[in-house]
């Protein structure tokens, strides 16, 4: 089992250096962290009393690392969640923030628990988590990277800049899919053939 610390390690590797996207709501990014996390954090690395792009490709992995442990595992209180499902969820709120929380709140109404859809992990989301997840919490991990990759797949039919992030120009999986699946047991992979056919209305 991979230790918070290895899992952030493995999220710096994954987002890749600095990228300035104008497509991407974060703005510039390096390393996962955008310009604006780095503005609410007040992290004005060049110490010039503004923090704007200098700032994002002063950034090295150890600090990113740091802020991915602090402010998207820590604060969110993910350890609160069943283990099995911790990276998944940690993963996703780098990505987006506390819509990784509510994904897992949506899914656990559609399984039938009363629970609030409001972004946050307290004691009640928490409970409810531990208790979807016995006896088998794989069950529920594959499940949250199941609705994970349904959130990507809706939010690039709602706004079709985004589908770059979903489906590569050569037609394959984007960074997106592959992410939530890496998540998920292969046997829920899906096939080339069956991602084809998911996006196949997207110009």
């Amino acid at each position: 089992m991979q230790t918070v610390r290895q899992i952030a390690m493995g999220i710096v590797a994954r987002e890749g250096g600095y990228v300035d996207d104008p497509d991407d709501p974060g703005g510039p990014t390096k390393f996962g962290v955008t310009l604006h996390a780095m503005r609410r954090l007040g992290m004005d690395l060049t110490e010039d009393g503004s923090i704007t792009r200098a700032d994002v490709r002063a950034l090295n992995k150890e600090q990113a690392v740091e802020v991915f442990l602090r402010y998207y595992f820590e604060a969110p209180r993910v350890a609160m969640l069943p283990e099995a499902l911790q990276a998944s969820v940690f993963d996703m709120y780098v990505n987006a923030g506390s819509q990784a929380v509510k994904i897992l709140q949506r899914l656990l109404r559609e399984m039938g628990f009363d629970i609030a859809v409001d972004g946050a992990i307290g004691p009640e989301t928490a409970a409810v988590a531990l208790s979807a997840a016995s006896p088998d919490p794989v069950v529920l991990r594959d499940a949250y990277g199941v609705a994970r990759r349904n959130y990507y797949f809706t939010l690039a039919e709602r706004r079709p800049p985004l589908r770059k992030y979903a489906r590569t120009r050569a037609g394959g999986k984007g960074g997106w899919i592959r992410r939530a699946e890496e998540f998920l047991s292969p046997r829920y992979h899906l096939s080339q053939a069956a991602f084809a056919r998911r996006v196949s209305t997207w110009a």
